[in-house]
């Protein structure tokens, strides 16, 4: 366990992916099952246009807030949460963030499309404001970071990930200290789906 970890309070490691959702957070799942890490999903959110390889999203998760009840079945395993909720993880683990970081303008787009907003997006009239409101929940959630002894965080910029896969394997396996298969993580990564690129 990491030294960070030792604390007799600390029950056990949860490795979280996390990141605005339209992030990057689906295919770094994505490599750390192709790459040997047990992951926890439920796949209840069927694969679809935007996410044709899956979205790996656990349903309780959802309930954070509220329910802490399911943390014991992550012990170990990796599971997608939001940056919006992470604030909200019990102090009794110890959590290795791994942290998806796309420009939020790219983050808009990509969920207006999402949505099927399309024309709103080629007319540039989506809700630019959200990215204040997103860049606030961002700042709130690494306040709550730097404060907790029992959180580690490797910061992973998608645009690496797409143009460099391997590199961020490696990056990802060495931080999470597991013997993962990096040839087969980065295998994951299609450059194809960046499609909603910002200039």
């Amino acid at each position: 366990m990491h030294e960070k970890f030792l604390d007799e309070n600390i029950k056990g490691t949860i490795v979280i992916v996390s990141g605005l959702p339209r992030s990057g957070t689906s295919m770094m799942m994505q490599m750390l099952d192709a790459g040997g890490m047990p992951v926890l999903s439920d796949g209840k959110r069927e694969a679809d246009v935007s996410n044709p390889k899956g979205y790996y999203e656990f349903e309780k998760v959802k309930t954070l807030i509220r329910d802490k009840s399911w943390l014991p079945e992550a012990e170990g395993k990796a599971v997608k949460v939001i940056a919006q909720l992470v604030s909200h993880l019990p102090a009794n683990f110890g959590y290795k963030i791994i942290y998806m970081d796309r420009p939020i303008s790219e983050v808009l787009v990509s969920q207006q499309v999402m949505l099927g907003k399309t024309k709103d997006v080629e007319a540039k009239t989506f809700p630019t404001g959200l990215n204040s409101i997103f860049q606030k929940q961002v700042d709130a959630m690494n306040l709550w970071i730097d404060s907790q002894p029992n959180v580690d965080i490797l910061r992973v910029n998608y645009h690496d990930c797409i143009n460099n896969p391997m590199g961020v394997a490696s990056l990802v396996s060495d931080y999470l200290d597991e013997d993962l298969s990096v040839e087969k993580m980065a295998s994951c990564v299609d450059p194809s789906l960046y499609r909603n690129k910002v200039k």
